[in-house]
């Protein structure tokens, strides 16, 4: 599991200051539900610990590493609208993923590779419920069915730490509460850090195990662009914890 520290964390564009001062450490496992209210930069949060945005000041750490400022595969990252491919199955926009991993020129590999990735892709479906329909075009998927395809492609590749940009906020209700289960089964099984954008306080509090809101404090129109959002609460949920570390293997155990 991954450990995230956030220190002094600061993004300004231009003279428009959007982030200040944010600061906070998540323990490894955690899933930090991001709240607050529209443009106060929860999303653009999201892009500096994917490594499309750089911090304007102060860094994020990973496991004491200060985050690389590109995206790489150990973030792996779901948005709302569904970022599938229109013109591949499911197997393959889950396989894509592995494939340009392991031949980043033509995405393509052979033999046992393939045959691994195959076998790799088929299990993720099989674990967000689409084993049925990993020979289904997007266009034949329901959005819930597109939304469980696109966290397989997040998770096929075992990233340390998911981003979560509103993932649910577009399904019907009795579909986003099938999806948050699969979600939090993944999110134990997986043992990752999680990072997820909400509006939906509900939804925040039923999966997080930690709400953190981002809002600015600053409100007169002198102060707009001056002061960004910084972190106004900081919230451990009860009853939620972080997945326990898997049991050791009892010869190992044994032999200690």
């Amino acid at each position: 599991m991954t450990q995230v520290t956030v220190e002094n964390l600061w993004k300004v564009y231009g003279d428009q200051t959007v982030l200040e001062n944010i600061n906070f450490t998540a323990e490894p496992g955690s899933f930090i539900s991001l709240v607050g209210p529209s443009g106060c930069g929860k999303s653009t949060f999201l892009r500096m610990m994917l490594g499309d945005e750089s911090p304007s000041r102060g860094r994020i750490l990973i496991d004491g590493v200060e985050l690389e400022d590109e995206p790489s595969p150990d973030r792996g990252v779901v948005f709302q609208k569904y970022s599938v491919f229109p013109h591949l199955t499911a197997l393959q926009n889950v396989m894509l993923g592995l494939e340009f991993g392991g031949s980043p020129f033509l995405a393509r590999l052979r033999g046992k590779k393939r045959r691994a990735a195959r076998a790799a892709s088929l299990e993720m479906l099989q674990n967000v419920g689409l084993s049925q329909a990993a020979g289904k075009y997007p266009s034949e998927l329901s959005g819930g069915m597109q939304q469980r395809l696109a966290i397989a492609q997040a998770l096929v590749k075992k990233p340390k730490i998911l981003l979560l940009d509103e993932p649910f906020g577009a399904l019907d209700p009795g579909i986003r509460a099938e999806v948050h289960d699969i979600m939090l089964r993944l999110w134990r099984e997986e043992r990752m850090t999680i990072f997820m954008v909400t509006h939906d306080l509900s939804e925040a509090f039923k999966l997080g195990t930690r709400v953190i809101a981002f809002d600015r404090v600053r409100t007169r129109p002198e102060e707009a662009k001056a002061y960004g959002a910084t972190v106004t609460f900081d919230l451990k949920v009860d009853g939620k914890s972080v997945p326990p570390a898997p049991a050791e293997p009892p010869l190992k155990a044994a032999a200690q």
